[in-house]
């Protein structure tokens, strides 16, 4: 006997409530594609008593839908680029100055300059030619194009320079692609660090997306040469770590060559991560840090997606003659790199926020990675977990399950540094007498297979949603409570892939409220057009639009559930 879904429920916000029976709705969660949610509807069905008590349900979600919103700002605002900056850094004395960075002191003995690249450099530019006054002799900048449009329309002037400021702006790299503009600010920065003296101070600035902001190939190989190269490894699902080691390998910048050209200058970079374990030498590809790869690790990067055989005579030449062994670290005595903020910070943050509201809350881990269709099913199972826990099935037979399905995954998808078993624990051993949060951040990858538009924080989001509306099957007749779930999944940049969105936020009844529009998530997640989906559905409703925040650690997820309260 096939077990129908009975959430009766309320959809997101907006939506009128939706019956048991209502036309659209998806009946099964048998699915080839979603094996572990298939197992936990058997696993139900047979264990009657569990099938009384069981209701995942989306009632009165707006309330839940603003506090992850809230969560989100507020791991966005601990991480924007000023107040990270005078945290981290101070000028003393005036006489014989020293630049005090997070207590270390280096003496400003004659000139001193500023350059920068990424998309929260623009901020923290501002608040370093604060600091600096008139110590600064000259900067240059590049960062995202429109940032500064943006910036101003948000009214967040304190993350714009001043007028006549001594600081050159460079907008580039659109939808976060190198571009020739990108290119122009590459060579300013360049020009300008081949000219210092041992005298001088070089103060770098640095953020995510400052890979694509300083793009200086080797010659003979041309910026479109790199760029379909790049764009060829990310279709086919390669991480940033491994984008990075490619484009350090045939960049004149990028792998320590900035620092080099620097010498023999001090150079201090401020370093904002956005890489899972905060590698100094794979952020914005690590122009100031000893690259810890060579032109073999590149090699073996095309050789793993099938590229090595197809490259451009341009690449072939300087891989061929590129050194075999990374550069020695004594290299770089006049280098000094500090990273100032990460998603770690945003995390903690966000959970400061959820505990003020009220919840219990847990942080997963701040170095999620992995397949994104994986990664969901992650997501939803320990949605599953949690709502079983707070409805006293915590123990039983499907919570045994899933706890097991939970292990397999993430001892598939190789989270650096988590030890789910232990999170597993806590927790299981969590009540149902305070609302339950879990954070988690890191950055997904997504294997293009489609045309569609899109970018991986909507497309998990719409994954995570699909697999709860699958998880409709488990049959929950005459539950003695009903739990409200959402989930968030945004960019901390505010930009998820080339859309105007930082991501999206979903709950158990989005599939259900698109299906009753014509909508099949299935159709659009298999043409990776995500944001075309969420942007048809309810006008856009589910969509974080935030505009460009000013800062970037990668992403943030969050799960909300908690009981609905009866009238």
């Amino acid at each position: 006997m096939r077990t129908r879904a009975a959430w009766s429920m309320l959809c997101p916000p907006c939506v009128s409530p939706v019956s048991s029976a209502s036309p659209g709705r998806l009946e099964g969660a048998s699915c080839s594609s979603c094996p572990d949610l298939s197992s936990i509807s058997r696993a139900v069905q047979a264990h009657p008593s569990e099938q009384r008590q069981l209701s995942l349900a989306g009632l009165g979600s707006m309330a839940l839908r603003e506090h992850a919103l809230s969560l989100f700002r507020s791991a966005v605002g601990t991480v924007q680029p000023a107040p990270m900056l005078r945290r981290a850094v101070k000028l003393q004395g005036d006489g014989c100055p020293q630049l005090l960075v997070k207590g270390r002191a280096f003496p400003v003995k004659r000139d001193l300059y500023l350059v920068g690249f990424g998309k929260a450099v623009l901020g923290m530019a501002a608040a370093a030619e604060e600091i600096l006054g008139d110590h600064l002799v000259r900067g240059i900048i590049n960062v995202p194009l429109g940032i500064q449009e943006s910036l101003q329309r948000a009214g967040m002037q304190e993350m714009l320079l001043k007028p006549h400021s001594k600081i050159q702006v460079i907008e580039g790299a659109r939808n976060n692609l190198p571009d020739q503009e990108a290119l122009k600010g590459a060579v300013a920065i360049r020009e300008l660090a081949e000219g210092l003296t041992e005298d001088d101070l070089l103060l770098v600035l640095i953020s995510g997306g400052g890979s694509a902001l300083l793009p200086a190939p080797i010659p003979p190989i041309l910026l479109r040469e790199k760029e379909e190269l790049t764009k060829m490894l990310a279709a086919r699902g390669a991480t940033i770590e491994e984008l990075n080691i490619v484009r350090k390998s045939l960049s004149l910048l990028k792998g320590g060559g900035l620092a080099r050209l620097a010498y023999p200058a001090q150079v201090v970079s401020l370093i904002l991560s956005d890489v899972i374990g905060d590698p100094l030498d794979i952020i914005a590809s690590g122009p100031t840090t000893a690259s810890s790869h060579s032109a073999q690790d590149c090699i073996r990067i095309l050789t793993k997606y099938s590229l090595r055989h197809s490259l451009p005579s341009s690449v072939e030449t300087i891989l061929s003659c590129s050194p075999t062994k990374p550069a020695a670290p004594e290299d770089y005595f006049h280098v000094c790199n500090i990273l100032i903020g990460s998603n770690t910070l945003a995390l903690g943050e966000a959970k400061r926020q959820a505990e003020a509201l009220g919840y219990t809350t847990l942080i997963l881990s701040a170095a999620v990675c992995g397949e994104v269709g994986r990664v969901a099913t992650l997501y939803c199972q320990l949605i599953l977990l949690g709502c079983l826990g707070f409805v006293g099935l915590g123990e039983g037979p499907v919570a045994h399950e899933v706890r097991g399905n939970l292990l397999q995954l993430a001892a598939e998808l190789d989270i650096p540094g988590l030890n789910l078993a232990e999170f597993l624990q806590t927790l299981r051993g969590l009540g149902p007498e305070r609302p339950i949060c879990i954070l988690a951040g890191g950055e997904t990858t997504v294997q293009l297979q489609g045309t569609g538009k899109g970018g991986r924080n909507q497309e998990l989001a719409l994954r995570v949603g699909l697999e709860l509306h699958r998880a409709q099957a488990a049959d929950v007749s005459s539950p003695p409570g009903r739990l409200e779930v959402v989930f968030l999944s945004a960019g901390t940049d505010g930009q998820d892939g080339p859309t105007e969105a930082a991501g999206a936020v979903c709950s158990p009844g989005l599939v259900g409220a698109a299906l009753r529009e014509g909508l099949d998530a299935e159709a659009f997640l298999s043409n990776n057009d995500s944001y075309t989906f969420f942007s048809q559905l309810q006008g856009g409703h589910h969509l974080l639009l935030t505009g460009l925040t000013g800062t970037n650690v990668m992403d943030i997820q969050a799960i909300l559930i908690r009981a609905v309260e009866r009238s």
